[in-house]
């Protein structure tokens, strides 16, 4: 079971789907397009509200033209030890100005979570066991000093101007 989490939560009736052979979009829910079928029906209509999901191998800077219409980005976390979510996260967020919900997707961990966060994901759509627990029981792990500038601003550091502190 996937269940999608923010900040402030479990969320009920999220009405994004990624599509597959097995599962389709149903009354009331929106499909995740792929960036070649977003940009396709972006340059055939005027439409806002879409949502994609990005695949690890794919170029999020394609999507910069149409950013403003897009309304939640789903960004794939095939295997826990593929970090280029991290990269189109940071990408997206602090090159190329995304403002809307940017949402970790697959395999997503408990311990990924508070890094997932500062690099500007704002949602987490969980199918670990243990993580969902954790979640549920609001025990998120955290790191609470760190020397690298995020997306998600931090507090000053404490005696030198690298070291910040997580809010």
């Amino acid at each position: 079971m996937t269940r999608v989490w923010k900040e402030a939560g479990f969320v009920e009736n999220d009405p994004w789907v990624i599509e597959t052979e097995e599962q389709k979009a149903g009354e009331g829910q929106q499909a995740l397009l792929s960036i070649n079928a977003l940009i396709e029906l972006a340059d055939s209509s005027n439409e806002v509200g879409f949502g994609v999901v990005v695949n690890p191998a794919d170029d999020v800077r394609r999507l910069e033209p149409y950013l403003y219409r897009i309304e939640v980005i789903a960004v794939q976390f095939p295997a826990f030890n593929d970090g280029r979510g991290f990269s189109h996260a940071s990408l997206l967020r602090e090159r190329l100005g995304y403002a809307n919900e940017l949402r970790a997707v697959g395999d997503v961990l408990i311990d990924q979570i508070p890094l997932m966060l500062r690099c500007g994901f704002d949602s987490f759509a969980v199918s670990n066991e243990t993580a969902l627990k954790r979640l549920a029981e609001k025990r998120l792990p955290g790191i609470s000093v760190h020397y690298q500038p995020t997306a998600r601003p931090a507090e000053a550091g404490e005696a030198y101007s690298w070291r910040r502190r997580s809010a």
